[in-house]
């Protein structure tokens, strides 16, 4: 196998939009300035500090890479390790918080705000390289939909951020107008790995180990896909983008064949279901590229590529400063250069139309 196929040579990460980078969650102490009094009141009372999702403990292995741990000022040292040796043109912050997970809609709605409102001062502010993605409670939809409309003039913020495993199949109406102001602002859905945990995160019940969770989270996110396209979401707001982060992209051929096959059998079922799964999803579903699951073998790797029948659909990004490589070896192995090549720049334009404006 060439070297060219294993690590293409012509591809260069100078410029190139990093769609998933993550910064460290707030603490109390971070959003106390970003709420009134009742809820800085409420935060303190109720002890609300570390708001770490048990599905994503940021501060455990593999979630942070030793090298890149530290403790002064987090957007230095992201310039250190991440932007600048990467010469990055722009880097997507996504912050996993558990305000995903609160049972109170009007506390999360709270929690969402400040911290959307702390990552624009602390860090979209401080360095123009940073985009956003806001997080609003899909359990208040109607403050999910005043929060959308509350930045929506701030072109930093490129992206809705919701998890993989939440109350219910995203497909469903309840969440329409979420996805309505997403279509009308040019802001993709973007579905993070991460559960709320209402549910256990397989059919059987709950896991003992970590691993066990990482892996059933494809099928979280494969669920969500299905449920965006039977109940009719891209029929309903065609322009609209999910990007499914930290999903891996093995999976995803799978459920094109599948369900591409079924909905055959069963459309009579969802006749607003006009075109066919696999090509649905090679329309309206783009997916990261780190984490990278793939077989060791490049022509394997380019192999299973070209069974999505695309180059459109894979976004670059380092997930930093989660473990998945040593040093700055961030490029997947064994991607053909024309799919690494748009997956650097060109898809991420195509994805997010306010990393344009």
């Amino acid at each position: 196998m060439s070297e060219t196929l294993d690590r293409p040579r012509a591809i260069t990460t100078a410029g190139a939009i990093d769609t998933d980078v993550h910064p460290p969650l707030p603490r109390q102490a971070d959003l106390l300035p970003y709420v009134d009094d009742y809820w800085r009141e409420t935060f303190q009372s109720r002890d609300i500090d570390v708001l770490e999702l048990m599905s994503a403990p940021e501060r455990t292995k593999p979630y942070r890479r030793p090298d890149w741990v530290g403790e002064g000022d987090a957007l230095e040292a992201m310039q250190k390790n991440l932007l600048d040796p990467l010469e990055l043109g722009h880097a997507i912050l996504n912050v996993v918080s558990g305000a995903h997970a609160l049972f109170d809609p009007y506390l999360a709605l709270a929690v969402c705000r400040a911290t959307n409102d702390w990552l624009a001062e602390t860090w979209l502010a401080r360095d123009d390289r940073l985009r956003g993605s806001m997080i609003v409670p899909f359990s208040n939809v109607a403050g999910a939909v005043a929060e959308i409309e509350r930045l929506a003039a701030d072109k930093r913020f490129v992206q809705i951020l919701t998890l993989a495993a939440g109350e219910l199949p995203l497909g469903r109406q309840v969440y329409w107008p979420i996805f309505e102001a997403a279509e009308k602002h040019g802001l993709p859905i973007g579905i993070h790995a991460g559960s709320m945990l209402r549910h256990a995160p397989s059919h059987s019940g709950y896991h003992s180990f970590l691993i066990e969770d990482h892996i059933a989270m494809t099928h979280g996110f494969a669920t969500q896909i299905a449920s965006l396209i039977a109940e009719g979401v891209f029929a309903k707001y065609p322009a609209l983008k999910v990007v499914a982060i930290e999903s891996g992209v093995s999976w995803v051929p799978p459920l094109m064949w599948r369900m591409s096959k079924d909905w055959r059998g069963t459309r009579v079922e969802v006749p607003w279901v006009k075109d066919s799964p696999a090509a649905l999803i090679r329309k309206h579903v783009r997916l990261t590229s780190q984490p990278f699951d793939a077989p060791e073998d490049p022509a394997e790797v380019e192999k299973m590529l070209s069974h999505l029948l695309s180059d459109d659909m894979l976004l670059f990004s380092s997930d930093y400063p989660h473990w998945h490589y040593e040093g700055l070896d961030v490029l997947p192995h064994g991607v053909p250069e024309a799919m690494l090549q748009k997956a650097m720049r060109a898809n991420a334009l195509a994805t997010y139309p306010r990393l344009g404006g």
